[in-house]
């Protein structure tokens, strides 16, 4: 059975997907010492260009939810950011692509099964959902979100924190106002 850092060297190795519109570019933050996992669908053009996952206006938006600085969030090893598809799918009119299966198929479970340590695991998006919450599979976001909303079994839902969910976030004040507050003692209890 492959190490983590093995796992990690062959993921940074990894050429499945050539076809990709900008190539393979595999883009993670994974420690043996992970206590919080951040899933999300793949990285987007931005992070493919800079190499830094969340890096952009997300990314602050994400940090300040957690309640923790940029130092914190990418240099503390308990912090693990490990998306659905490890590398930019391409993009289309409405979005971003699905992160290619042959990704998740792959590297998905060796991955978690090294991952003994996490605590936290923080699931954005509707194919980090299905993976990791299969029996809310093709519930809407609010749905997934007001159900994981008490962080029950390490696990809380989050609509994507990109400035393009504003709207959402009006719409749905109950995030901030009741979600965020125990999502954020939760990650502070768990870096402490």
């Amino acid at each position: 059975m492959e190490d983590l850092e093995t796992l990690k060297s062959g993921m940074l190795a990894c050429t499945l997907c050539q076809d990709l519109p900008l190539g393979p570019n595999p883009i993670f933050q994974l420690d043996q010492d992970a206590r919080i996992l951040i899933v999300g669908q793949a990285p987007g053009r931005i992070t493919h260009h800079k190499g830094r996952p969340f890096d952009d206006p997300s990314g602050d938006r994400l940090r300040d939810w957690l309640g923790i600085d940029r130092a914190t969030f990418y240099s503390d090893p308990r912090v693990g950011i490990f998306p659905m598809g490890l590398c930019f799918p391409g993009g289309g009119a409405g979005g971003d692509n699905p992160p290619p299966k042959v990704c998740a198929t792959t590297w998905r479970q060796p991955v978690m099964d090294r991952l003994e340590k996490v605590e936290l695991t923080l699931v954005l998006g509707a194919y980090a959902i299905a993976w990791h919450l299969p029996d809310l599979k093709g519930k809407s976001v609010v749905e997934a979100v007001r159900r994981a909303a008490e962080g029950k079994d390490g696990v809380f839902v989050l609509p994507h924190p990109s400035p393009r969910n504003n709207r959402w976030l009006k719409q749905n004040p109950w995030f901030e106002q009741d979600v965020l507050p125990r999502l954020s003692a939760r990650v502070a209890e768990v870096l402490k």
